[in-house]
């Protein structure tokens, strides 16, 4: 799943994390799914969770026989694999060997120091609008699968490898929601990358497999392959 804050971007935005998921051994397949305002949550959810199941289905032909399944994104993106994750778990099918989040875009209060580091005395910012344009009122803000690092129930996810900067914005939340898997007993992989990435722009603005510490991210994401167990199909 590409970022855009989830009112913009597409699967060519999305090449940079695309080809070092490619790149590091896996067959992906990108989403171009639907946008807010036009379409709000949980239209992107539900349209990954159709994608997830297609995919299933076709993974011998795409893949190889018994090919592990997994959910990646980046910025939004990572939101959205973290809830199509819990709603595999609460749908139990397909089955998910893993999740792979970058600089996920998971809290919508945008009060985390590293926001607010990256923001300086700005009142306003463009994952704050997105959030606004995303979600249709509050209440939406409780639900999972809209934001995820709010879930009350996290046992039962899979594995998850979550990257995430020194100088990504979405830093602070996106290690508060490994921790929160930990917590839960989740097996979780989490990375901080040295403070120059410029995630989560960078991902988006750079050319395919330019992404900066690729090769890092590349290293995290193979350990990541290498340890997943396939569930049983």
């Amino acid at each position: 799943f590409h970022g855009g804050a989830f009112i913009s971007g597409d699967v060519d935005s999305g090449a940079c994390l695309a080809e070092l998921l490619a790149s590091s051994g896996a067959v992906v397949a990108s989403l171009a799914y639907p946008l807010a305002p036009a379409h709000r949550f949980p239209d992107a959810v539900e349209a990954g969770f159709a994608a997830l199941e297609w995919l299933f289905k076709q993974r011998t032909r795409l893949a190889g026989s018994g090919a592990p399944l997994f959910v990646a994104g980046e910025e939004a993106g990572g939101n959205l694999a973290a809830a199509v994750a819990m709603m595999v778990r609460d749908r139990a099918h397909p089955p998910l060997a893993g999740q792979i989040l970058v600089a996920p875009m998971l809290d919508p209060c945008g009060a985390t120091p590293s926001l607010r580091q990256t923001m300086g005395e700005s009142t306003g910012c463009k994952w704050m609008d997105g959030w606004q344009q995303y979600l249709r009122g509050p209440m939406d803000a409780e639900h999972p699968y809209a934001v995820p690092c709010r879930a009350q129930r996290l046992a039962g996810l899979p594995p998850a490898l979550i990257l995430t900067g020194g100088d990504d914005p979405m830093r602070d939340e996106a290690l508060a929601y490994a921790d929160r898997l930990r917590e839960a007993g989740i097996a979780v992989h989490s990375g901080l990358l040295p403070p120059t990435t410029g995630w989560p722009d960078s991902l988006s603005e750079q050319p395919a497999g330019e992404c900066p510490c690729a090769v890092e991210v590349r290293g995290h994401v193979r350990a990541f392959f290498q340890a997943a167990t396939p569930p049983p199909s």
